[in-house]
């Protein structure tokens, strides 16, 4: 289950307090100061990592809290440092501030950190020839993670497109796949390997007009192909609704070049689905001449023309990259 966002609580840790201390002997009357300082509370810290794929951690586990800093001791011994409270997230979050809505990083790279709550300062001991002072408090602040998946091709078309479909039969992933719209749900990642090299493709949940505006929860996932390197429309040539294939495909234009103009301009590829039907050749004859366009024709139930649209992907892929 793809979770793309979520709303957390952090705490940076409280510094320990500074110590009050007197060393005194038999030959001193007043004592020497020898207070020492409170260790510094621990950060909360935001780091990417690549084996995760999902926020579904931070669903139900909202509240984190980086460890307090010890106190200090007599004879000048300085408190422990508090433990830093490491937070792991999916490559491709985007932190915001939910106070007032400013990104405070991207983590678009794998292994990136960023200090999100940094830890109060620990107090001073006596020691520094003055009274010994308090650890100050940590960092409090909600933030807000938004996932944008990084992956080199996404695929996208409108509902019942056959996308899930061509992606369990070019990788390993496997998504529900069932003869009705709307089966796919959130955003599907698999591992596509050829000529002794791999790359990463999206499954995007269907696409509807009015997409760019919200409908159909489609902005949420029109995000994700932000960070992809090629988009591939795969358009229905048998649609079960009895729709225009090219009217679809012009739809499914406007409504990427209305989300954004750098989504709408990135390399692509573009494949009729579904060859395997009575009459997919002739609507795929009239919908290339329209569109201009090569058009890769595919059947991912029978694995017609998948080997030759891939080797485009690929292609693309590596001119990209």
């Amino acid at each position: 289950m793809l979770i793309d966002h979520a709303k957390i609580y952090v705490s940076g840790g409280r510094g320990g307090n500074g110590c009050q201390s007197l060393y005194k002997d038999k030959y001193q009357r007043k004592g020497t100061p020898d207070g020492g300082d409170g260790g510094d509370g621990g950060n909360v810290v935001v780091e990417s990592d690549p084996n995760l794929n999902t926020l579904l951690d931070f669903r139900y586990n909202q509240h984190h809290n980086a460890g307090n800093g010890k106190h200090g001791g007599s004879n000048t011994k300085i408190g422990k440092r508090g433990q830093d409270r490491v937070l792991k997230v999916p490559p491709g979050t985007i932190i915001i501030d939910a106070s007032n809505g400013l990104v405070m990083r991207d983590l678009v790279s794998v292994g990136e950190s960023v200090i999100v709550a940094k830890g109060g300062s620990g107090g001073r001991g006596n020691a520094r020839k003055c009274e010994a002072t308090p650890g100050e408090p940590g960092e409090e602040k909600t933030i807000i993670f938004e996932l944008k998946l990084v992956a080199d091709v996404g695929i996208i078309g409108f509902p019942n497109a056959g996308k899930s479909t061509l992606v369990s039969r070019i990788s390993r992933a496997r998504s529900k796949i069932a003869p009705y719209p709307f089966t796919t749900k959130d955003p599907h990642l698999g591992v596509v390997s050829l000529y002794e090299d791999t790359f990463v493709v999206a499954d995007m949940p269907g696409l509807i007009e009015g997409a760019h505006q919200g409908k159909g929860l489609g902005d949420r996932f029109l995000r994700h192909i932000e960070r992809t390197r090629v988009l591939v429309h795969l358009v229905d040539m048998q649609p079960v609704d009895g729709s225009d294939p090219l009217e679809n495909f012009k739809k499914l234009e406007q409504e990427l070049k209305a989300y954004d103009e750098d989504v709408f301009n990135k390399p692509r590829v573009i494949a009729g689905s579904k060859m395997d039907l009575p009459g997919a050749d002739k609507e795929l004859e009239r919908f290339s001449k329209e569109v201009g366009d090569k058009v890769f024709p595919v059947s991912a139930v029978s694995g017609y023309g998948v080997k030759d649209l891939l080797d485009e992907i690929y292609h693309k892929v590596k001119a990209f990259r």
